[in-house]
């Protein structure tokens, strides 16, 4: 599978990495607007139409899970009480573009998915599986979505998904407790993070928690330093698999990579316990522990903060948050989404992507915190703290000056399996970090086989 044109994508290093920094800022300070207040969007959007669709019965599938999918289901609920549907929601695995497979061979596929991947898009069009988005979704898109936004759910110039969610993967949140104990400052740059890491190690409390059980989040550690190290026109050439995964540029960003890996007294759990770590215990072993927790940092998305939120601490306060450290010239954003397309040619698929479409939808998650919308007529007073509401402004202030997450952009195969492809040699890489060569060769064997060149 070839990658499809217009999913050349990471949101705007200016934007987003200033995002960041005013996050930081607003952890203190004064009064902000709360939930309710409008802000300074003005007044609401008005309420999408829809239409009634009594006894009709829908299937959505994602591959989110917890907290997640529990706030998904809350907008979804919302639309069953304005249209009169049942709603349910279908947990996936990834693949899922294989879980989508097996359900539409089996004659049953959902009438939405949540696709996290535009590659897992590309696929679901060419394997005839998608419908075309609707007039009254797409009145919703060209009212509320930037073009580049509207072109990464397009393929071939034919519009079918709607980004409903997206991510700023290039934060990283700490223990405040932590640092203030071990007297150290948010870094800037990669050699400051590193310095800063040393010393919260040599305090008692190790620097990083690292989800290495869960390769995708080793996937956005690389994209990260390969894009402020190489630049974006070499990311761009190495999404596309115009470049070799055995380039001197990549050997540049594993080599620094591997500063952080190879040193086991930064690692929550060392070596071998970040490889057993999934994603959400990443994040809530760092907020446990007052200021002697498992790590002082966790690096990932602004979808952190819905773990944050199980732990008790609150965003702002105990859990605070700086941009990637520019390990280049500039400090990288990586972002990501995820697009809802329709799998069945049905009145009740195109009125929840019309609703999805919408500032109403995107609203009800917005205020349960963890989420981000692409959707500029969405009130900033809708995010529940100053750091969230922030990161989204700067999302949409964007516009579309982006760029999209390495993997998700590629064959999924590659880019998207869990024991598979990069996620693989990635682990294999937090494993042995000074195997650069052979983790390149593995890299570089496995896309051209997924990309097929």
């Amino acid at each position: 599978m070839r990658e499809h044109g217009t999913s050349r994508t990471t949101i705007g290093w200016a934007a987003l990495a200033a995002a960041g920094a005013l996050a930081l800022s607003a952890c203190g300070g004064g009064p902000q607007p709360g939930p309710e207040d409008p802000g300074p969007a003005g007044t609401a959007a008005p309420r999408v139409q829809l239409p009634k669709l009594d006894g009709e019965k829908l299937e959505v599938a994602a591959v989110w899970t917890g907290p997640e999918q529990a706030n998904f289901t809350k907008v979804l609920k919302e639309f069953e009480k304005r249209t009169g549907a049942k709603v349910t929601f279908v947990p996936a695995q990834d693949p899922i573009v294989t879980f989508l497979g097996t359900k539409i061979a089996g004659g049953q596929p959902p009438d939405v998915a949540l696709l996290p991947q535009v590659g897992a898009l590309v696929s679901a069009v060419h394997n005839k599986w998608a419908q075309p988005v609707g007039p009254e979704a797409a009145a919703q898109l060209d009212a509320n979505y930037s073009p580049g936004w509207k072109k990464l759910g397009a393929v071939d110039g034919t519009q079918y998904g709607v980004y409903y969610k997206a991510a700023n993967k290039s934060l990283v949140w700490y223990n405040a407790k932590a640092f203030e104990a071990a007297g150290v400052a948010p870094p800037k740059t990669w050699k400051e993070l590193i310095a800063a890491a040393d010393t919260l190690s040599a305090s008692g409390t190790p620097a990083v928690s690292v989800a290495g059980a869960d390769g995708w989040t080793l996937t956005d550690w690389f994209e990260n330093v390969y894009l402020s190290q190489a630049g974006p026109e070499k990311y761009d050439k190495l999404a596309r698999h115009e470049l070799k995964w055995t380039d001197d540029s990549v050997k540049d960003a594993l080599t620094t990579l591997g500063q952080l890996f190879g040193r086991k007294d930064f690692l929550a759990g060392g070596t071998s316990g970040a490889l057993a770590t999934e994603f959400p215990k990443s994040v809530t072993q760092t907020f446990t522990g007052g200021d002697r927790p498992a790590a002082a940092m966790v690096f990932e998305g602004d979808f952190v903060a819905v773990n944050i939120a199980q732990t008790g601490e609150k965003v702002g306060e105990g859990a605070k948050v700086f941009p990637f450290p520019a390990v280049g010239a500039k400090a990288p954003v990586v972002s990501g989404g995820d697009v809802a397309v329709a799998l069945k040619p049905s009145k009740g698929a195109q009125a929840l992507l019309t609703f999805l479409a919408s500032a109403d939808a995107a609203e009800i998650q917005a205020r349960e915190g963890g989420f981000v919308s692409p959707n500029k007529a969405v009130n900033p007073g809708a995010y529940p703290n100053p750091i969230q509401r922030d990161i989204a402004k700067a999302l949409v202030a964007a516009g579309d000056d982006f760029r999209f997450d390495m993997s998700d952009q590629a064959p999924a195969a590659f880019g998207g399996t869990p024991g598979a492809g990069e996620w693989k040699a990635l682990q294999d890489f937090l494993a042995n970090p000074s195997d650069v060569a052979g983790t390149q060769a593995k890299l570089e064997a496995d896309a051209a086989k997924a990309y097929g060149n």
